[in-house]
């Protein structure tokens, strides 16, 4: 700890909490807006907010155009392509399914990392087998109904490109400031966003109905909260508490999405899909235990790298 342990649990807290809930909140914010619209203004005006912020400090967002180029490529994968489609998958199910199945993201790494050569612990290994079998008990219950098995592969895809987007993060020279190369990957996760919208006629959907107040309201708690709140905690807790501990969020926020939705808004998993997402946390948790007492120190510097968007088991 290079922090006050007090300071550090209310960090996790928050990380916690609002990383669990963003889940409960694209539901609502999806419910009026268009989805590409909901996502690609939420990451343009977190970046205006936190570049503003910076700069009000005499922090510099300049980057070289080897960073500039790393940012767009991860901004793409984690916020476009990532965070974005699961506005998308989230018009068509529920947002604890969505927080289930993006519980696999470090299993998913795991995997990759098994295909790039490297040998994982063996107990890694079978956590992450365990924990795939997991994900397909969560997306079984609704692969034979049209509209939410379109839903299930979206965000399957929405939680493999985060999944690339963590793995080549690591290895793309991206801004040593996290929080100025979150707002550049904001910014350019946004802009992609947004052109989708444009291109698939999404601002033409922008009638009356579209702003509920629900949906605001819901929308302005991702800009601030999720995004500016909860990234600002994370890239702090990344440099105050050891690694072990800040990934404790990976098994932590489904748990927290899959509360929330099924008390504001009355979500029901089923059987199977609650037994697929145990499994899948438990593995995570497995995963992480197995694998920090072999390599803590050369994870806690390489989570310094990159952004607070970039980090992940």
């Amino acid at each position: 700890m290079t922090a006050p342990v007090k300071h550090v649990w209310i960090a996790l807290v928050v990380v916690y909490v609002v990383w669990g809930s963003t889940y409960l909140a694209i539901k609502v914010a999806v419910d009026t807006i268009p989805p590409l619209v909901a996502a690609g203004s939420r990451f343009a005006a977190a970046a205006l907010l936190l570049a503003a912020i910076l700069a009000s400090r005499g922090r510099s967002l300049r980057v070289t155009r080897a960073e500039l180029r790393s940012s767009a490529i991860a901004g793409g994968l984690l916020l476009g392509l990532g965070v974005g489609m699961v506005h998308v998958a989230e018009t068509r199910i529920d947002s604890s399914v969505a927080a289930m199945i993006a519980g696999t993201v470090p299993l998913q790494i795991i995997a990759l990392r098994l295909l790039a050569g490297e040998s994982p612990a063996r107990a890694t290994r079978l956590s992450t087998l365990a924990g795939l079998a997991g994900l397909l008990l969560v997306v079984a219950p609704g692969l034979g109904e049209g509209s939410t098995a379109l839903g299930l592969a979206v965000m399957v895809s929405a939680s493999m490109s985060w999944t690339t987007g963590s793995f080549l993060s690591k290895r793309l020279p991206l801004p040593s400031d996290p929080l100025v190369g979150t707002v550049w990957e904001m910014g350019f996760g946004g802009a992609f966003l947004l052109l989708g919208a444009l291109v698939f006629g999404e601002f033409g959907e922008l009638g009356a109905d579209a702003f509920a107040v629900d949906s605001l309201l819901a929308w302005a708690y991702l800009v601030v909260v999720g995004s500016l709140v909860g990234f600002s905690a994370y890239a702090w807790l990344l440099r105050a508490a050891p690694i072990s501990l800040v990934v404790t969020h990976q098994y932590v926020n489904p748990l927290v999405a899959i509360a929330l939705g099924m008390a504001f808004l009355g979500e029901r998993p089923s059987v199977w899909a609650l037994a697929g997402a145990a499994l899948v946390i438990g593995s995570v948790y497995a995963a992480i235990r197995s694998e920090m007492p072999r390599s803590a120190a050369r994870r806690a510097t390489a989570a310094r790298r990159g952004t607070p968007a970039d980090q992940t088991v």
